[in-house]
């Protein structure tokens, strides 16, 4: 998982590096299948459930899972959320990122800093023996401390040989509650956090998550290793 972990970390370096006023969503997209396949690995989005691309592509009020689009041009003062999967030997790597697109006014980018914050609020609280309920606090109060709002609807997970395994892993939680962690344990933490309410509804493509009442959204996500000394994150470039 390390391996496919490096390979997401690799992309979303280059994808963040690409994202410029003028690029399409698409040419990401196949900037990232590319990468992914050049090292050995296979895009573990790509098919899923029917999905068509190789990553995620979300503008502004889309939460989650915006489809890329020769269509979809970038325009400065965007927010781009960006999700990767890679697949290698069998295991699963996932991570997100949110970049801004050439100049972003104040409040988008206090809502990635806000949103960046509360993921390594979660990460600092993963150790053996923690409670799940404590480290999903974590995020939420990061979050509503400044003024903004958590997703609810949409949730991280444990990963593994699965894209999607147990525990669903909530951006709100009560402290002192849920399953304890244990070594071994792989998690997909990814807080998803909107300048306005929480509610979130999904387009007619099936696929792309957007805010119910327009506000921008951010989304960060790494995958988290419980080892003996607590938190390994694995989804980082080498």
């Amino acid at each position: 998982m390390a391996v496919a972990g490096v390979i997401v970390g690799e992309i979303l370096a280059l994808l963040t590096k690409l994202a410029q006023p003028g690029v399409s969503t698409a040419e990401l997209d196949a900037a990232a299948e590319d990468h992914i396949r050049g090292r050995g690995a296979l895009p573990a989005f790509k098919g899923y459930n029917g999905y068509p691309a190789s990553i995620c592509a979300s503008l502004n009020n889309e939460v989650v899972h915006g489809i890329p689009s020769p269509e979809r041009k970038l325009h400065a003062g965007d927010l781009l959320s960006l999700d990767v999967g890679a697949r290698i030997n069998g295991w699963n790597g996932d991570a997100a990122v949110t970049v801004p697109v050439g100049a972003v006014d104040s409040e988008g980018r206090r809502l990635l800093a806000v949103t960046q914050a509360s993921l390594e609020a979660a990460i600092a609280l993963v150790k053996p023996g923690a409670q799940l309920g404590t480290i999903c606090h974590a995020i939420e109060t990061c979050a509503t401390a400044a003024g903004f709002s958590v997703v609810r609807e949409w949730v991280g997970h444990g990963i593994g040989r699965q894209m999607h395994e147990e525990p669903q892993i909530p951006n709100y939680g009560e402290p002192g509650t849920g399953p304890r962690l244990a070594v071994g344990m792989v998690l997909a933490i990814e807080p998803m956090v909107n300048t306005g309410g929480f509610r979130t509804r999904v387009l007619g493509d099936n696929w792309t998550v957007v805010t119910a009442d327009g506000s921008r959204s951010a989304h960060f996500e790494h995958i988290v290793a419980v080892t003996a000394q607590g938190a390994r994150i694995l989804t980082v470039a080498g």
